[in-house]
């Protein structure tokens, strides 16, 4: 019998599953019939049996008995690594302070009731607060500088769309369900698609234009549209006054920002440039979807702003089947203060940035800390040994003697294996839960399908059950995670849990005037801003261009350094999940480095060979393979593989430095000045 689920991970897609359960087993898993899923789902899913009953799951807690990050565990009861943790808890905040206790999550699962146990027990307890800087801290400030709200037009409306732009983002390996509905407007309509993106991905290769800049340049790339735009009679100078802060100044800037001179920063041809900027210009109908891999950068979020320019300057959001859309993630108006047990505290912890870890844990940059040492990590949903910059300190810091380690998780993770204890945590068929997207506008539910395996806890009892030995109260730690749903939705007047069980879905689209911001953009005068206000956005304000415009790189190519680096995500993981399932591994073969095939033969390299790329900060040894469609000096990295995937055990990470971006930080993982040489 196939049951209705939601996918958990960490997508804008958040897709409808069916998922065939008998006999306590999963058999078959297909997209449900939700209209945005439509019935498609990616590969990795549709494989779920794999991860489901995989032989290497956690079954049962673990107490670390060999030196950390030997992966010599010892297996325990739940009561005595309850008791063990809260003694170890409380002991770091005898010694330093609440403070001391780093309750480090983030993404694994996207569900709401199961990411806000950790966040309430931290805020009750008074413990640091994170930083949420992996993903979406540079593209939310860009997006949020211009538009200033967080939604856009529906992408099942490029059916109507004239045009479709990707900029910055690879949906065929990241969200399939987009291409989808791309596929529905190219075949039944035979609308162009336009690809810009650093190398030739998977979406790039059915485009009908490629537009293959330099990383971080983006900015730049948008500026000279814009110019073009502008000069050509292609603007929409009526919209503009009516619903921008449009001005002569912001004129005469984006005039000087030409083709040509963009060309010199992109690689793009200067004519390339120019048909792309007629062609966006023309077709009044045209559809953006800005990814967030461009904004990956130090000057992301400078790039995002000029980028998401482009619909106002040409008008496209007046149109059904044009504007834009970036996420979809701030329309769902849920009430999310019991869950999260701000009802209860405002918490006034310090805020440590997750994408620093490894300084953090280290010791190499004190003034990060702005308080005590951190003394225990609680990690859930995320697994920063292999995924956060600067690979090579955060191993460095979690082999900290004086560290106690707390990991809850499904599988032996390369972070697991440094912890000092290892909990079993359920998957998205052994527990309940509400999700949102950012993709589309469903709110879903997914029920519990399954017992949870072994001794498997979900997060939320596991965290109820440690806040009974801290002894922390609150109501939701009392309440089930059903009747966690039902109050949030209840509270937020979305209806019932068991109304949405029985609907399905519950879209939340608003109407075409607020979805096109002609009702207003999400500033106080409801204007769209050319000349952002950044000191509301981040401390990082001064650094900040005024108007739209390419933000010099920081850790540009050099001499010594002439490569730059984009460690893109790979189609059959997501981030490290599914890395340990065999058909995953099988789709993505083995850690590989895609060069441009001119700069491969001037280093004497041939498909299959082994390349050293490196900085100052690492060196990692992997295969290469001789690619078209790239400028010369990018390399590009799909993963997460795990470290020890790569042949000395060091991963893509190891050389992304975790220096945040502008204005309020964030991880910038495609902003990476590298040399490569021949492999030993």
């Amino acid at each position: 019998m196939f049951r209705p689920a939601v996918c958990p991970h960490d997508c804008p897609s958040v897709c409808a599953l069916k998922v065939e359960v008998k006999d306590g087993r999963i058999g078959r898993v297909r997209g449900g019939d939700q209209p945005y899923t439509d019935g498609v789902i990616c590969a990795k899913v549709a494989r779920y049996a794999e991860r489901q009953h995989h032989p290497e799951r956690l079954r049962e807690p673990l107490l670390r008995v060999g030196a950390k990050g030997e992966g010599r565990f010892a297996p325990i009861s739940w009561n005595e690594a309850l008791d063990r943790l809260a003694e170890r808890l409380r002991s770091a905040v005898d010694r330093d302070g609440p403070e001391s206790v780093w309750p480090y999550h983030y993404a694994g699962t996207m569900g709401l009731v199961q990411r806000a146990a950790l966040r309430r027990l931290g805020h009750l307890a008074g413990w640091s607060r994170q930083r949420e800087t992996f993903c979406v801290a540079l593209s939310d400030a860009g997006w949020m500088a211009g538009v200033g709200a967080k939604r856009g037009v529906d992408a099942r409306e490029m059916v109507d769309s004239e045009l479709i732009v990707v900029w910055g983002g690879n949906p065929v390996h990241t969200q399939v369900n987009f291409m989808h509905w791309v596929q529905k407007a190219r075949r039944d309509r035979e609308v162009p698609l336009v690809v810009v993106d650093p190398y030739r991905t998977a979406t790039a290769a059915k485009a009908d234009l490629h537009l293959a800049l330099r990383p971080g340049t983006d900015g730049a790339l948008a500026c000279a549209v814009m110019q073009v735009l502008l000069a050509e009679g292609l603007a929409d100078r009526d919209y503009l006054a009516a619903h921008s802060d449009f001005s002569p100044a912001v004129e005469a800037h984006l005039m000087t920002r030409t083709p040509a001179w963009t060309a010199a920063i992109t690689g793009l041809p200067a004519a390339q440039i120019v048909d792309f900027a007629r062609l966006y210009g023309r077709c009044k109908r045209s559809y953006l979807r800005v990814g967030y891999g461009f904004t990956r950068q130090r000057n992301g979020a400078a790039a995002m702003h000029a980028v998401s320019c482009l619909p106002a300057v040409s008008g496209a959001w007046q149109w059904p089947g044009g504007g834009a859309l970036y996420s979809n993630g701030g329309l769902y108006g849920l009430n999310t203060a019991f869950l999260n047990g701000l009802d209860a505290c405002q918490p006034t912890a310090r805020r440590l940035d997750m994408a620093q870890i490894g300084a953090i844990l280290a010791g190499d940059a004190q003034a990060l800390l702005g308080g005590p040492p951190v003394g225990a990590l609680l990690i859930q949903n995320t697994n920063p040994a292999v995924v956060a910059p600067d690979s090579l300190a955060v191993r460095r810091g979690l082999l900290r003697d004086d560290l106690f380690t707390c990991v809850h998780e499904q599988f032996m993770t390369e972070t697991a294996k440094y912890a000092d204890l290892v909990l079993p945590a359920t998957t998205f068929l052994e527990h309940d839960d509400l999700y949102q997207a950012s993709g589309h506008t469903h709110l879903q539910l997914s029920r519990a399908w399954l017992a949870p395996l072994g001794a498997c806890r979900s997060n939320h009892d596991f965290i109820a059950a440690l806040a009974g030995r801290l002894g922390i109260a609150h109501p939701a730690f009392a309440a089930s995670a059903w009747q966690l749903v039902d109050t949030l939705l209840q509270s937020s007047g979305r209806g019932s849990a068991e109304a949405l069980a029985v609907a399905g879905w519950l879209d939340c689209a608003p109407d075409f005037d607020e979805a096109h911001f002609l009702n207003g953009f999400g500033h106080a005068d409801g204007r769209f801003r050319f000349a952002p206000d950044w000191s509301a956005i981040g401390e990082g304000h001064a650094a900040m261009p005024a108007l739209p415009d390419h933000a010099e790189l920081i850790d540009a190519p050099t001499p010594a350094l002439p490569f730059r680096l984009v460690a893109a995500p790979a189609r059959h993981f997501l981030n490290t999940t599914f890395t340990e399932t065999p058909g995953s591994q099988r789709g993505e073969g083995r850690p590989t480095a895609l060069l441009a095939r001119a700069a491969g033969e001037r280093l004497g390299l041939a498909d299959g060979d082994r390349v050293r790329l490196s900085n100052a900060q690492a060196s990692v040894l992997l295969h290469v393979r001789l690619v078209d469609g790239q400028q010369p000096d990018t390399v590009v990295v799909e993963s997460q593989w795990p470290n020890s995937a790569f042949i000395e055990g060091i991963g893509i990470n190891a050389l992304v430095a975790a220096t945040p971006g502008w204005p309020a930080g964030g991880a910038a993982y495609h902003d990476t000045a590298i040399q490569v040489e021949r492999g030993e």
